[in-house]
């Protein structure tokens, strides 16, 4: 992963929360939320929570006297997940390094973090931090996406930004969000830091879009991709975007899209 793999700033958090959420995070949120809420948590740490979407997703089904701390490295991203939620006494919003977590040991009930662990640039240490944090018997729930060939739209726009800039691809969807899914990786890494009775479960959703345009401008101006294509031609941002969405077109039609996502949601005792 490079440095510029984790500055989400400018125009990206909007973007972002606009585009890739409808497109490809929902399910997972709504997935990991009834998870989390399952345990009856009385204390939940959320880790590199990004524009909010599981934040919107799990609070609603919390108890009233849970507390709910929900945390990102990003300033940026994580104001704009407080501006998309209601006001709500059990929800703090802090700014934290999951690799540093500005927090007690064994203060929380559930730590979850959806697809933040690829961005980790130690996720050694990021791991122990959360066990540290969990109270004895805790539970770690977060997710990540599988390779990027299992994930149609990301790996469409990937392959047609190689054909634009054939001489230096952009490989920011292959190498970062999608360049964690060896599972026994995954397993030995988890284990390695304390936990156990570790469980990595592999589910396939759709990805639905009201045009080929919705995905290219979703990956193309909502992720850091935008900024690997502005770095090779700050004039061509549009164009990519344009071509990716003819790419997305040619393959699945240029009316209402869908294709495949899939993601490991893993969960882990402390």
């Amino acid at each position: 992963m490079l440095e510029t793999d984790k500055v989400f700033a400018g125009s990206i958090p909007e973007n972002y929360d606009r585009h890739m959420v409808p497109l490809i995070f929902e399910p997972y949120a709504a997935d990991l939320a009834r998870r989390v809420a399952s345990l009856s948590p009385g204390a939940v740490l959320e880790t590199a929570a990004g524009t909010g979407v599981v934040t919107r997703a799990l609070a609603p089904r919390l108890s009233p006297g849970a507390t709910y701390i929900v945390t990102d490295l990003n300033q940026p991203m994580l104001d704009h997940a407080a501006s998309r939620q209601g006001p709500d006494r059990r929800i703090t919003w802090r700014q934290a390094d999951a690799l540093a977590l500005p927090f007690e040991d064994a203060a929380f009930d559930v730590v979850c973090c959806q697809f933040g662990a690829m961005f980790f640039p130690d996720r050694s240490t990021a791991y122990r931090e959360a066990k540290r944090v969990l109270k004895p018997g805790g539970r770690f729930l977060f997710s990540v996406w599988d390779r990027i060939e299992e994930n149609i739209f990301a790996d469409d726009v990937t392959n047609a930004l190689a054909r634009i800039f054939p001489n230096d691809p952009p490989r920011f969807l292959a190498r970062t969000p999608h360049g964690y899914h060896d599972k026994d990786l995954i397993r030995s890494e988890l284990e390695a830091a304390g936990f156990s009775q570790v469980e990595i479960e592999t589910r396939a959703a759709q990805s639905r879009a009201s045009s080929p345009r919705v995905p290219a401008v979703a990956y193309c101006q909502g992720t850091l991709l935008r900024n690997e294509i502005q770095a090779r031609d700050p004039a061509r941002l549009e164009a990519a975007t344009d071509y990716a969405a003819s790419a997305i077109a040619d393959r699945h039609g240029s009316g209402e899209v869908a294709a495949k996502i899939q993601a490991h949601v893993i969960v882990a005792v402390a």
